[in-house]
């Protein structure tokens, strides 16, 4: 297989739908015997790659049961409406905050090409297609689906947004974070341990939420994490610390804000913590933050919208 498709342990393949650039989302596709699901199916343009993917391996479109996505963020699920054309058997499996966004994405849609401005979104998210509302099942916390005996396990994880759960996957012990156990790329690998961080993207990021959702995916003690942004990780308790420690420090920038935060100011000051805990664990390249552009700009965009929020809350 190629890059775009890297075999793993237990049936997972990691699929790199390519969204902004090679190694930056994944989607997977988990086959058991002549089963399989997808988890995530990035934007609207992955639909292509998500069933060569398929078709590398000699399934068939009916033996695709089920579409799963952490959230509606359209990087995660905006190919899921087109894909289930694809796929006569299969259901979609969304949280049940999500699921009007997807049955008319209008509204997502135009967010997104807000945040993202509307050349980059045409260029990157491309649009969504209309869900139909029959194909969608709601999986509660803890909620399970059986896939031949290998069970997966839907956990609720608030805090990137409050339409997202986590999957854990019996068979590999592993866990699908979506965005809620942050964002790691490869090509910053070679320190003591994995560069990690948090993802605080517009517009539902709750920072107290987003901290108790990385503990308590660490108390699950997993053997893997399987990040869309970007590929397994073999789990070690120290990102969880990380990660906790450096949502600490956004929430410190943002309670500096006595008002409406200035988000330039927040991203320079999150690109300054980032770059402090790049060189603690000795990244072996030279830090420059515009190699995490996007993300910094976006997670500072989702902290000044917490704020704003906490500051109405106070306000009373």
């Amino acid at each position: 297989m190629s890059s775009r498709f890297q075999p793993l342990h237990a049936g997972i393949t990691r699929i790199d739908v390519e969204y902004t650039r090679p190694g930056f989302a994944a989607a997977w596709l988990l086959r058991h015997g002549d089963r399989a699901v997808f988890i995530e199916t990035g934007p609207l343009p992955s639909v292509p790659i998500l069933l060569e993917a398929l078709d590398r391996q000699g399934l068939a479109r009916e033996a695709v049961e089920g579409v799963i996505v952490t959230h509606v963020h359209l990087d995660h699920a905006g190919a899921a409406g087109e894909l289930l054309r694809h796929l006569p058997g299969a259901r979609l499996y969304l949280h049940a905050q999500g699921v009007k966004h997807l049955v008319d994405p209008s509204r997502l849609v135009e967010g997104a090409r807000v945040v993202y401005g509307p050349e980059q979104f045409l260029a990157t998210l491309g649009g969504a297609t209309p869900v139909d509302p029959a194909r969608v099942h709601t999986p509660g916390d803890g909620e399970t689906l059986d896939l031949g005996g290998r069970t997966l396990t839907f956990i609720d994880t608030p805090g990137h947004s409050l339409n997202h759960f986590c999957i854990l996957d019996s068979l590999s012990n592993g866990l699908f974070t979506g965005d809620a156990f942050g964002l790691s790329y490869r090509e910053f690998d070679g320190g003591s341990r994995p560069l990690i961080i948090p993802a605080t993207t517009p517009t539902q990021f709750d920072v107290t939420q987003m901290r108790a959702t990385v503990a308590r995916l660490a108390r699950l003690k997993p053997d893997w994490l399987y990040l869309t942004h970007f590929g397994p990780l073999p789990f070690d308790p120290l990102l969880a610390t990380d990660l906790d420690a450096q949502l600490a420090g956004y929430q410190r920038l943002a309670d500096g804000y006595p008002e409406k935060p200035d988000v330039a100011g927040l991203t320079d000051a999150l690109a300054g913590l980032t770059r402090d805990h790049w060189q603690a664990i000795g990244v072996p390249r030279p830090f420059d933050p515009r190699e995490l552009a996007m993300d910094l700009d976006l997670n500072a965009q989702g902290l000044a919208i917490w704020r704003e929020r906490e500051l109405r809350r106070l306000a009373g």
